[in-house]
């Protein structure tokens, strides 16, 4: 499938990290195969099983914050002149916030629980978001599968990046749901946009 090339809501757009058996050598990641071969199959977060190729999506997600390298530009003011001069500052490592409807079930710290034992553990994943305006029309595991078949079904267009879930906060909501904010530090640059 192609690239989305109309204007539309990215409403089923969608998050995901990889959770192979062993960690991949993140210094030979560069290419769209080697990215979509990460995501083949989806797992459950509670109880699922780590194996070459497996993935757990990120669900609930309230909102998505703006995807890709963050500007490194400065101002200096100049004396004398109308108006100041840009230069690139010093590049820091990004972070992202995700803001999410909390199941808390998904995001406890216990045993078999992938998503709530990334939390603050200090390991690198590779995650994925896939941005996309329709819902895929696969089924199953591989419904969100990076490789055809899964979200080659619609038109979509996907960043990878290398980072660690860092933080999470819980926001009480008397009135409304109860939401949680994920921080990521983000490890790598931003590889996309790719399509399957």
């Amino acid at each position: 499938m192609a690239h989305i090339d109309s204007i539309g809501a990215g409403m089923y757009s969608d998050l995901a990290v990889a959770v192979p058996a062993t960690a991949p050598t993140f210094s030979t990641l560069d290419d769209a195969g080697e990215f979509a071969a990460l995501f083949g199959t989806e797992i459950a977060s509670i109880g699922g099983t780590k194996a070459s190729g497996t993935f757990v999506r990120i669900k609930n997600v309230r909102e998505f914050p703006a995807m890709g390298t963050p500007p490194n530009v400065v101002n200096v003011p100049t004396y004398g002149q109308p108006s100041s001069q840009q230069i690139q500052g010093q590049s820091d490592a990004p972070t992202m916030e995700i803001q999410l409807n909390l199941v808390p079930s998904e995001w406890a710290k216990e045993a078999g629980n992938l998503l709530g034992n990334m939390v603050g553990d200090g390991n690198q994943y590779v995650f994925r978001f896939a941005l996309l305006n329709s819902e895929p029309t696969g089924a199953g595991a591989t419904k969100f599968a990076s490789a055809s078949g899964g979200l080659s079904t619609v038109k979509n267009t996907m960043y990878y990046w290398v980072g660690k879930i860092d933080a999470m906060q819980i926001t009480p909501q008397l009135t409304d749901a109860n939401t949680a904010t994920i921080t990521m530090t983000i490890q790598s640059k931003f590889f996309g946009g790719f399509t399957i």
